[in-house]
């Protein structure tokens, strides 16, 4: 079971401000963890999204829109992928996540069960996304 646990943005983190030294040192020890505990698939933080853009899609159209973007609780500042046993385990694993700005800082993760291939009813799509993710591995 893979889950996604994601560290939500704040106002700091959108303004490009870098985490402390300290907290670089307790997510590091995390990661190490995770790591060591052989269930770590991926961990980034990501550039605020003044940096990034939006695709918008209705009515058959398309359109872009650029960042930076005001509405900074619904957005991503960085995230971890892990590959455990069970629910129960990645809860754990998310109880021990350090707090994501820092011990006096207010912030917020989620945790997002992600769907595999045998989520979906098979089919030829599912074959094809199947021999895709065969040859990434």
């Amino acid at each position: 079971m893979r889950f996604i646990i994601m560290v939500k943005a704040t106002a700091d983190s959108e303004a490009g401000k870098k985490p402390a030294q300290a907290l670089l040192a307790s997510m590091a020890t995390y990661h190490e963890a995770l790591q060591k505990a052989g269930v770590l698939l991926d961990a980034s933080g990501l550039q605020s999204s003044a940096k990034g853009w939006r695709v918008h899609y209705a009515n058959g159209e398309q359109t872009m829109t650029e960042g930076p973007f005001a509405d900074t609780e619904e957005l991503i500042a960085g995230y971890t992928v892990i590959q455990v046993r069970s629910r129960e385990e990645a809860m754990e694993w998310s109880r021990r996540f350090p707090a994501p700005f820092g011990e006096n800082g207010d912030g917020e993760i989620e945790v997002r069960q992600m769907m595999d291939l045998d989520d979906f009813e098979p089919g030829q799509s599912m074959e094809r996304f199947r021999k895709i993710e065969g040859a990434n591995h």
